[in-house]
């Protein structure tokens, strides 16, 4: 730990999804558990997730009025250049009276203009890029920047190449200890240690072509006998509820929103899931033998990149969106049950894992304060 004449003060921004906000937490955490001291403030969009999740992880948080630009003409469209203004203001003088040690951005909305408020006014500054297709708001100030951590190889074509560091992604610390965690995590959900474990994960908001794909399955995986954790997302939970009342669903755990993710990569034989970075960074570490389905909806198709980076390495089995329906839960089951097939991809997948991430990152900011 370094020594100062004070307590460290860190400016943290990054939001509008959760692939944004969790590695801006984990990176504060850790920042705090080797500075206990530590003053960190959040700066994020009003009216976006961060402006909760982040005072739920303990973190006081500042908004900007700040958004995307729409894809057709509307009226956010026509104030967005107002919008970067003010946002950029606002962030020189939170900047100014919080006299920050350094600045982290992780992307989203807010990150850009604070990342160029704080690289004008020359505070030590450092961005953190999840995935394999860099986001708008890091490209926007890589130039600017002191560094760039990344979970990617051959990102140099978005950042400079001198200031890249291949740290990998900041994830959960409970995600680190999964190993340790079957007995636990079996008698918390009720289950049988002797019995196949499916996980079925598409992010807290859930994926569509996920929960379709299970649910016209569903009969499959009952006859099977597995065990299974399907997380459907808040927004698909009671239609899927109200569909599944005429199963057997003993051996099925029906969840909005699974929040002891620990326990529940901890019990599971093998994991469907979007490929996210993080959830990527999340299975990597975790080592589960995984199935990936990428969201089509997203920029440049970033998660079909993701994905392929691991069944390219024979890491993970990747099934593209519009053949899920068809294959996936017959794949679900027939990796279940290749213990050989599975053993592989959980090799594999482990030795892409970054488990150090958050303190290589950590390391990082260190760095640059001192």
């Amino acid at each position: 730990m370094t020594t100062k004449s004070s307590p460290y003060r860190l400016i943290i921004s990054g939001g509008g999804t959760g692939g944004h906000i969790f590695p801006a937490v984990a990176i504060a955490n850790a920042f705090r558990e080797r500075h206990p001291d530590a003053d960190i403030l959040f700066v994020g969009a009003e009216g976006k997730m961060e402006m909760t999740r982040v005072p739920e992880a303990g973190y006081k948080i500042v908004g900007l009025w700040i958004s995307g630009l729409q894809r057709r003409l509307t009226l956010t469209n026509l104030l967005f250049p107002l919008k970067v203004l003010v946002s950029l203001v606002k962030a020189r003088r939170i900047i100014k009276d919080f006299k920050p040690h350094a600045v982290i951005g992780t992307g989203g909305f807010a990150s850009s203009p604070v990342m160029l408020a704080a690289t004008r006014l020359g505070v030590p500054s450092l961005i953190q890029e999840q995935n394999s297709y860099a986001g708008l708001a890091n490209k926007q100030v890589a130039g600017k920047v002191s560094k760039v951590c990344v979970a990617y190889a051959g990102m140099e074509k978005y950042f400079p190449a001198a200031k890249i560091v291949f740290t990998g992604n900041p994830v959960r610390k409970d995600i680190l200890t999964v190993a340790t965690k079957r007995e636990k995590a079996l008698s918390h959900f009720g289950f049988d240690g002797r019995i196949r474990t499916l996980l079925i994960i598409g992010g807290s908001l859930g994926a569509r072509t996920v929960n379709e794909s299970i649910l016209h399955g569903i009969e499959k995986l009952i006859d099977a006998g597995v065990q299974v954790i399907w997380q459907t997302g808040k927004g698909y939970y009671e239609t899927y509820k109200a569909q599944l009342g005429k199963y057997d669903l003993r051996k099925i755990r029906v969840h909005d929103f699974v929040r002891e993710m620990d326990l529940a990569y901890a019990v599971a034989d093998v994991v469907v899931s979007r490929s996210g970075a993080l959830s990527v960074s999340e299975l990597c570490v975790a080592g589960k033998a995984s199935i990936l389905v990428p969201s089509p909806n997203v920029a440049e198709d970033h998660q079909t990149k993701n994905a392929l980076a691991l069944s390219e390495q024979d890491a993970a089995i990747l099934i593209a969106d519009k053949d899920a329906d068809a294959t996936l839960v017959e794949t679900a089951l027939k990796l279940l049950f290749d213990e050989q097939r599975a053993a592989r991809l959980r090799a594999n997948i482990s030795r892409l894992a970054k488990p150090d991430a958050t303190a290589d990152i950590v390391q990082q900011i260190e760095k640059l304060i001192k």
